[in-house]
C-alpha cells in the first residue's frame, strides 16, 4: 500500500487527537459539549489559496469564531490544485471531522470527494466559491453576491470611461464559479448600457489571469499587444488588477486604461487611494468566515439552512479610500 504524505498524516493525526464530541452522521444539541474545557469537534477547512490575503482572512475568521463556539479548526491551502484539495478533504473524512468547509478549486472536479463526505455523514459547507453541481449535498453556501458585485463593476466601468466608451479587456479566472458569476454580472450591465448608449463599450478580449498578479501582468501585456487602444480592464480580483497595473506602467499606458478590480484587499484599497485602480466592489471575507461557523452551529442544532447566504458587495472608489481610517493608519497619517 502506498505511503501517505506527511501533510495528510499530520492532518489526520491532529484531527483524531482533538476531535471529541463529534457529530459524525448526527446532530447533537450545541450545548452537549461546554464551550470551555471541551471541543465540539474539528472543522476541516480547505481554501483555494492562502497566499491570497482574501482567503487568509476567511480562514482566520473561521478559526476565531470556531474557537469561540467550542470547535478546533484546521485550515489548509489547496493552492488551486484540485488533486491536493481532494486529498485534504479525504483526510478530514478519515479523521471524522465535525464539518468540512471548502472553497472549491474546481466545482465539477471536486464532486467525487464531496460525495465521499456526504456518504460519511459529514456536512460540507462551501465558502466564497460554490459547488452548484447535481449529485452532491452542500449544507449551505456562504459567499459574496458575486453576480451583484459584477454588476457593480460594470457600473464602475461605465462611470470611469464616460460618454466616450471604448475597448476593454476582462481578466478572468474561469475555473472558479465565483469569477464566472462576476463576469456574468459585469457583461450584463455592459450589454444593457450598449443597448442605449451612443458610444459602446466593447469587450474585445477575455484572458486568463489565474487570479494572480504575475499572470494578470502577462495577460495585460498580451491584451495591449493585440489592442493597443484599450481604454479599460475588468480584473476579477485585486492581485490580477495589480498585475495589470504593473504591465500598464511598464508600457507607459497607465493613464490611458482604467482598471476596475474586485475584492477590497488592503493593497487593492491602497491602489485605489493612489489612483492606480479606479474602483473595486469590495467583499467582506471576515463576515463570510464567521457566518460559515454560525451555519455549522445551526446545522448541529438540526435547523434548516437556506441553500445560500449572499453578502452584498460595496463599491469602493478613491473618495472612500481617502476616508478609510485603516489606510490613514497604514500611511502614518492622522
Amino acid at each position: 500500500m502506498a505511503s501517505r504524505s506527511p501533510l495528510r498524516i499530520c492532518i489526520a493525526t491532529y484531527v483524531a487527537l482533538t476531535a471529541c464530541g463529534l457529530f459524525f452522521g448526527c446532530r447533537p444539541a450545541v450545548d452537549a459539549v461546554p464551550r470551555t474545557g471541551g471541543s465540539r469537534g474539528t472543522i476541516g477547512v480547505s481554501l483555494l489559496a492562502l497566499d491570497n490575503p482574501f482567503f487568509k482572512v476567511i480562514g482566520d475568521a473561521i478559526t476565531a469564531e470556531g474557537s469561540r463556539q467550542g470547535f478546533e479548526t484546521i485550515v489548509v491551502s489547496a493552492d488551486k490544485d484540485v488533486a491536493r484539495q481532494g486529498n485534504q478533504i479525504k483526510d478530514f473524512i478519515v479523521s471524522k471531522a465535525a464539518a468540512i468547509v471548502l472553497s472549491p478549486c474546481d466545482s465539477k472536479s471536486i464532486i467525487p470527494v464531496i460525495r465521499e463526505a456526504n456518504a460519511a455523514g459529514i456536512p460540507v459547507f462551501t465558502v466564497d466559491i460554490p459547488c452548484n453541481e447535481p449529485g452532491v449535498v452542500i449544507a449551505t453556501q456562504v459567499a459574496t453576491d458575486n453576480e451583484g458585485g459584477g454588476r457593480e463593476a460594470g457600473l464602475a466601468m461605465i462611470e470611469a470611461l464616460g460618454e466616450a466608451g471604448g475597448k476593454i479587456a476582462v481578466l478572468h479566472f474561469k475555473q472558479a464559479e465565483s469569477c464566472q458569476l462576476r463576469v456574468k454580472g459585469f457583461r450584463a450591465v455592459i450589454e444593457a448600457h450598449n443597448a442605449a448608449a451612443a458610444a459602446k463599450i466593447d469587450i474585445v478580449t477575455e484572458l486568463e489571469s489565474n487570479a494572480a498578479k504575475d499572470t494578470g501582468y502577462k495577460a495585460m501585456e498580451d491584451a495591449l499587444q493585440a489592442f493597443p487602444d484599450l481604454r479599460g480592464v475588468f480584473a476579477i480580483n485585486d492581485p490580477a488588477a495589480l498585475g495589470a497595473r504593473a504591465a500598464l506602467e511598464k508600457a507607459g499606458k497607465a493613464d490611458q486604461v482604467k482598471i476596475i478590480g474586485f475584492d477590497g484587499q488592503p493593497e487593492g484599497k491602497q491602489a485605489i487611494r493612489d489612483g492606480k485602480i479606479y474602483a473595486d466592489p469590495i467583499q467582506f471575507p471576515d463576515k463570510m468566515g464567521s457566518q460559515t461557523v454560525e451555519a455549522i452551529v445551526r446545522w448541529s442544532k438540526g435547523e434548516s439552512l437556506p441553500p445560500q447566504t449572499l453578502i452584498p458587495t460595496s463599491l469602493y472608489r478613491k473618495a472612500d479610500a481617502e476616508r478609510d481610517p485603516t489606510l490613514n493608519a497604514e500611511a502614518g497619517r492622522p
